[in-house]
């Protein structure tokens, strides 16, 4: 028996019935009618192939199938009652759960402290779990709910998935301090004669600042492709070669180093970050609970965590 031939309904007129030993019992207890109870019960017997209670006397007897279904059944409505409670009334301070947030390792170390500190504070018994998530991927994941919540930069999804602008940021070039071609500044034609690392977790294909330069008739000679910034930084700070990236991550990632951050040499739309959810929690409250401490976490950290 597939489950979609089941109504949920049908599942609580069987527990009355077990519970209260009787059709009219149970119809008492469900404040519904007694024919509406057995014909209830009909489906039920329809839908299972079993009886499920004889006549004993005056009352009903399950039968030996109904009593391996009565305990798996009470658990599942009771935890949906459970979770539908919480859900309607969502109480930081007492409720457990995990919250599984998709974000970019660019965003991932800049919030990620301020937010598990607040989360910690504010709620004990939730915990996190940043993951990476393809672009491609990421409408369905919010639509399964497998995802509650991604962080990225600005993608042109449905309307059906929900953003909020987090951050303003733009490119800006990485180059080791001492490098003999560039001192302070960097021009486009320094910037096209150097090698560069790029840095991105897709084995082909070019980094979103290629596909500004194509777009203006240029390229570049990609020396390196790593994964992660940190090591591009730090390939960066003992070569001469240079790494475009985003100034705010920027920022945080080369603090162990001691390379130049430069603005980068061509007018460049805007990486603004940006908070995705699905329209179907647009009215959850611990969904609607996530997102405001997400974005007033982003808010608060001071510029120089930017």
């Amino acid at each position: 028996m597939h489950i979609s031939r089941l109504d949920l309904n049908l599942l609580v007129v069987l527990d009355a019935i077990f519970t209260e030993g009787g059709i009219t019992q149970a119809a008492a207890k469900l404040n519904l009618t007694q024919p509406a109870v057995s014909h209830a019960l009909a489906r039920l017997r329809d839908v299972l192939g079993d009886p499920l209670f004889v006549r004993a006397g005056r009352s009903l007897t399950p039968t030996p199938f109904a009593r391996g279904l009565i305990e798996p059944i009470r658990g599942s409505l009771r935890g949906l009652e459970i979770a539908l409670s919480e859900a309607a009334h969502f109480d930081p301070a007492t409720t457990r759960r995990r919250f599984v947030l998709g974000i970019r390792d660019v965003l991932e170390a800049r919030i990620l402290p301020a937010l598990l500190h607040r989360i910690t504070a504010e709620a004990p018994g939730i915990d996190l779990s940043a993951i990476h998530i393809d672009r491609r991927e990421l409408e369905a994941e919010l639509a399964a709910g497998r995802v509650d919540a991604a962080l990225d930069i600005w993608l042109g999804l449905p309307e059906r998935i929900h953003r909020r602008l987090l951050m303003e940021d733009r490119f800006v070039v990485i180059a080791r301090s001492g490098h003999p071609a560039i001192k302070g500044r960097i021009d486009l034609d320094t910037y096209l004669a150097q090698q560069h690392v790029l840095v991105s977790a897709r084995t082909t294909g070019p980094g979103l600042e290629d596909i500004e330069l194509a777009r203006l008739g240029h390229s570049r000679h990609v020396r390196l492709r790593c994964q992660h910034y940190f090591a591009g930084c730090r390939v960066v700070s003992q070569t001469d070669l240079i790494l475009t990236m985003t100034e705010h991550y920027a920022r945080i990632t080369n603090r162990p180093f001691a390379n130049q951050i430069l603005p980068f040499p061509l007018p460049a739309p805007g990486l603004d970050a940006y908070l995705y959810w699905h329209a179907n929690v647009e009215n959850d409250p611990a969904n609607h609970w996530l997102r405001q401490a997400i974005a007033e976490t982003m808010a608060s950290l001071p510029e120089r965590d930017l």
